[in-house]
């Protein structure tokens, strides 16, 4: 196994089920960059702290990647984990935690994600920093999107001190390609927590010096549009929730509300094990998005039934070897 071949393990052996659905995802993922199409790739979940970042960041780097729709978390969460991961705390036992031991991790200020935890101290830090750049944008009446204050911090030196670990952040990676990153629903994260905490104490006056989904929605309307003008677009969804509904309506709000015509996303793939059931959109089967316009009867899709934290890294690899 020292001379491992990921893409030929999965030709050979990836035959059936989800297995096959995970290789032929991959392959039309391919396909598409090859035909000059963009990707748009979503994160739900707590994928960073996963260290998803290990994978994605190198498809960033490697032009595989074109824009991200993220959660606050998930944004936040690689800052996280490339400031203090060497602080993190994983729980092994984690399924047999009784609520004792959990208010004891609480004690300790340690904030788990189910096998791991996350220490205060590592947010507190990150607080510190990007506070003084959210007080200088409410001082001179500057409006950012959630990246683009990270983006500045990466820039202007802030996070020199982890430099080293650079290649595993996605978010680093993003800002050498300057990707859009949109994150609708960013007040549910530690970090909008802490700018509202900030306003209410008089520290910073203005909370829109942060975009809204809304404003983020039009930035990405203009990206949407400006892109396709000369290629199309494929949405590639990993996990459910905000960060893939909000990027994929895109499509039907510039078609169906502004009368404009664009492109269909070209390719559909999702990880989930969220079940069709109770109306469940994170688990709704790829065709239930043709009635809403936003792919076609004859757009590549596929839906990976399985553990994302498993499946994505698995796929980035492949296409990657390529």
């Amino acid at each position: 196994m020292k001379n491992f071949d990921i893409k030929n393990f999965m030709n050979n052996n990836f035959r059936h089920f989800n297995a096959r659905v995970t290789l032929e995802a991959s392959k039309e993922y391919i396909k598409q960059l090859k035909n000059g199409n963009y990707m748009l790739v979503s994160l739900a979940g707590a994928l960073s702290t996963a260290e998803i970042g290990i994978t994605l960041s190198e498809m960033i780097r490697q032009g595989k990647v074109h824009a991200i729709s993220c959660t606050g978390a998930n944004l936040e969460e690689d800052i996280y984990n490339l400031m203090g991961n060497e602080s993190y705390e994983n729980i092994d036992d984690w399924r047999d935690l009784t609520s004792i031991d959990d208010k004891e991790l609480c004690l300790r200020k340690l904030n788990r994600v189910t096998d791991v935890c996350i220490p205060e101290q590592v947010m507190s830090e990150l607080r510190n920093i990007i506070n003084n750049h959210w007080i200088e944008s409410d001082r001179k009446n500057i409006r950012l999107s959630p990246y683009e204050y990270l983006y500045k911090m990466i820039r202007q030196g802030d996070l020199d001190a982890y430099s080293h670990k650079y290649k595993n952040s996605w978010v680093v990676a993003a800002a050498e390609k300057n990707l859009p990153i949109f994150t609708p629903g960013w007040e549910d994260s530690t970090l909008g927590n802490m700018l509202v905490a900030s306003h209410v104490s008089g520290k910073i006056k203005n909370l829109n010096i942060v975009k809204s989904g809304l404003d983020q929605m039009k930035d990405l309307i203009e990206w949407y549009s400006k892109v396709t003008t000369n290629r199309k677009v494929g949405f590639f969804q990993i996990g459910g929730g905000i960060s893939g509904d909000f990027a994929i309506c895109v499509v039907p709000l510039i078609r169906q509300d502004l009368l404009k015509t664009v492109p269909l996303w070209s390719y559909f793939c999702q990880i989930s094990d969220s079940t069709t059931s109770y109306g469940s959109y994170s688990g709704a089967f790829p065709s239930e998005k043709i009635t809403w316009e936003k792919i076609d009867s004859d757009t590549p899709s596929f839906l990976v039934e399985s553990d994302a934290s498993v499946i994505a890294p698995l796929m980035f690899a492949y296409i990657l070897s390529h």
